[in-house]
């Protein structure tokens, strides 16, 4: 547990002025940048929960909307894959520019869709990535050639009750040439709301960022 509450900041990214909410603690091991699924924004109770927590562990933090507010209403859009892709990467080359992160190893959160987002953005971009954790995500949504492109570590979080993902999860592991692992949360479902489920979650994903932030697992691009 930090000394002191992490700073938390209010902005506008990027020249679509796309809403973000930016955490940073005490000296932060790294940042990691969150993908939201379908219908969920910068204000997701359950990642800003698990951003919180992550601030608590001494990591930074950007959630941030991929959408513009009427491209949110465009289901294509939505499930835009490679749009949601690129946005990312434009997050993260933002962010290493500013002098405060520049130096520190950079991570993706993915949920729901937005694990297939954040899949593609590490594919694209090796070398700006150092791991990816996936929260009851769709990988799969990346498809077979960024699943296989993929160099950094990847951390795929399910539900032991969200059988139809547990199986999705499993086919895209198969693809990935990169270290990896599925872990299945006993009892939990799709969207982790049982008691602790969250709090195994960021368990989960602190460990492996904490220890491939370490490593610098990032390649030369």
């Amino acid at each position: 547990m930090p000394d002191t509450l992490p700073s938390l900041r209010f902005f506008g990214l990027g020249p679509r002025k796309l809403p973000a909410v930016l955490r940073v603690p005490d000296r932060p091991r790294g940042l990691v940048l969150f993908a939201h699924g379908s219908g969920s924004s910068h204000r997701s109770p359950r990642n800003n929960r698990v951003s919180e927590m992550l601030a608590e562990a001494g990591f930074a933090s950007l959630l941030f909307d991929l959408l513009t507010i009427a491209e949110a209403h465009n289901r294509a859009k939505v499930f835009d894959i490679e749009l949601l892709a690129a946005r990312l990467v434009d997050a993260m080359i933002r962010m290493k520019a500013e002098e405060e992160f520049a130096s520190l190893p950079l991570g993706l959160f993915g949920a729901s869709t937005g694990a297939g987002a954040a899949v593609l953005a590490a594919a694209n971009r090796p070398d700006l990535v150092a791991a990816v954790v996936s929260r009851g995500g769709r990988p799969d949504l990346a498809g077979a050639d960024a699943l296989s492109r993929v160099r950094c570590p990847v951390q795929l979080i399910v539900g032991g009750a969200d059988h139809e993902v547990i199986a999705l999860n499993r086919a895209a592991a198969k693809l990935l040439e990169c270290p990896h692992e599925i872990v299945i949360v006993p009892g939990a479902g799709h969207l982790f709301e049982g008691p602790g489920e969250l709090e195994q979650v960021v368990d989960h994903a602190a460990e492996w960022f904490d220890c491939h932030f370490a490593r610098g697992e990032v390649e030369a691009g």
